[in-house]
């Protein structure tokens, strides 16, 4: 494994992640089974099953094979489907909870309705979440699941994230934040388990594309949705499309502007078809929470809990 500069990763931070490795085994084998892992198909929850999943199937006396055992070490995968998330996410969840053994089962939910975050508030998150995983309760409890396990890191105790408030209300785990495991430790994590998605760039919510106190509709979020994905295809990893009425705010990464000017034309025309007036382009670049950036608990007072 290489470090940031090109050279051989220092022997002591291989050390720290095996520890975190080792720790991370060693809490969800300890976990009264079965167990239901809130799954969006991104990394962190990707590392997160894979863990439980390792985990169950080595608990198994060898050569069991009786139901009840089976039963009793079962891993759930649970994706909520929802119109506040990019199409691509429900098929990459199904596709990675086969590939690592969960039964997968999909929850459909209406946010926008039900949660009572259609203005964009700014504590959307904290409710949205309280909604999302009080359902989840309901579908673990029907399936006789005491534990349901969430994928914030280490790395979303030090953003503005209300909707972790949610997550420790109702008394959701959140292994890889508990154990301090970041961002670049997961995804290392993730690559040693060989998880397919283990490069795969965050994708939050599409109502942080939207200034709080907007009204939010399905349609204008596709739109947003449908945009990122163009860009996304024209090779740029990190993108987000902010969309402050008729305009559209382009972030990619600082390397990544000169690249995204030599295309500008195609880009514009896209963006352009999609709704939008005018098309821009974010001199800062790409950085999560870009839209928190004037909220007073962005900066210091509340660092609990929605990812941007």
């Amino acid at each position: 494994m290489k470090g940031t500069e090109g050279q051989p990763e220092r022997a002591d931070v291989r050390e720290e992640l095996q520890r975190k490795k080792e720790m991370l085994e060693r809490y969800v084998r300890n976990l009264p089974g079965p167990v239901m892992v809130a799954f969006s198909g991104g990394v962190d929850s990707s590392l997160l099953l894979a863990a439980a999943c390792r985990a169950a199937a080595n608990s198994l006396p060898a050569g069991a094979a009786s139901r009840e055992a089976s039963e009793e070490r079962k891993v759930y995968a649970a994706t909520v489907h929802t119109s506040l998330h990019p199409v691509q996410d429900a098929d990459v969840a199904a596709r990675v909870a086969s590939e690592l053994g969960a039964s997968h089962l999909v929850v459909e939910i209406d946010e926008l309705k039900d949660a009572d975050i259609a203005d964009n508030p700014t504590d959307r998150c904290y409710r949205c979440k309280k909604f999302l995983f009080s359902r989840l309760q309901k579908e673990a409890e029907a399936l006789g699941v005491s534990v349901i396990l969430e994928g914030s890191n280490a790395d979303d105790t030090h953003v503005y994230r209300p909707g972790l408030r949610a997550v420790q209300e109702l008394g959701i785990k959140s292994p890889l934040m508990e154990l301090g495991l970041t961002k670049q430790e997961v995804r290392a994590l993730a690559a040693e388990y060989g998880i397919s998605v283990a490069d795969r760039p965050s994708a939050p919510c599409l109502a942080t594309r939207f200034p709080y106190g907007t009204r939010l509709s399905r349609e204008r979020m596709q739109q947003v949705d449908e945009g990122e994905q163009f860009l996304r295809e024209l090779g740029f990893y990190n993108v987000r499309i902010r969309a402050h009425g008729d305009t559209a705010r382009i972030e990619v990464d600082r390397k990544d502007m000169e690249k995204l000017l030599e295309r500008a034309e195609e880009a514009v025309e896209k963006i352009r078809g999609l709704g939008f007036s005018y098309v821009t382009l974010d001199l800062e670049g790409f950085r999560s929470g870009s839209m928190d950036i004037n909220l007073p608990s962005a900066s210091g007072v509340e660092k609990t809990g929605g990812r941007n």
